[in-house]
């Protein structure tokens, strides 16, 4: 213990961690946006491996996905984590958009956090239509075409 109150690093993160002032009433609702960050760095980490043996090719894609499934070590779990990790990225962040929708977070003077927000929620879905895409089986050549052909259904004037 002497050495973190000796230590400058560990002494200004113990103080942001233990005595950092917050109300009483503070409950696990308000942790959603540290929840969704928590749950895009496992995102990120997941991709990145999956990454390094993935081939970007309509003819090769599937099987790079099957050769990381059936030959890589460990490399099923690794789908599997990302996989099931994006749902749970999105129920986090839909739990975190209602939680500020019922809190009225969406009105001056937030209005602007709002908007990054919604912003950063549309990306998000975009991402995650590519990458649900990425493996080019069945599935996901289906549902590139019903979710390309949505934009058909949008009536377009000159």
């Amino acid at each position: 213990m002497r050495f973190l109150r000796g230590n400058p690093l560990a002494n200004v993160m113990y103080e942001a961690a233990q005595r950092y002032p917050a109300p009483s009433n503070l409950t696990y609702f308000w942790n959603f946006g540290v929840y969704s960050v928590v749950c895009l760095l496992i995102q990120i980490v997941t991709g990145l491996f999956l990454a390094m043996h993935y081939i970007p090719h309509t003819d090769y894609a599937f099987h790079s996905v099957e050769y990381i499934m059936r030959e890589v070590s460990c490399g099923w779990l690794f789908r599997y984590i990302h996989a099931n990790g994006a749902s749970m990225f999105f129920i986090v962040v839909f739990m975190h958009t209602f939680r500020n929708i019922y809190y009225s977070s969406y009105v001056f003077p937030r209005q602007s956090i709002w908007f990054a927000g919604v912003i950063l929620l549309v990306c998000m879905i975009i991402t995650a239509f590519l990458g649900y895409v990425l493996p080019w089986g069945q599935m996901s050549f289906w549902g590139a075409t019903v979710i390309t052909n949505l934009f058909t259904a949008v009536p377009f004037f000159w």
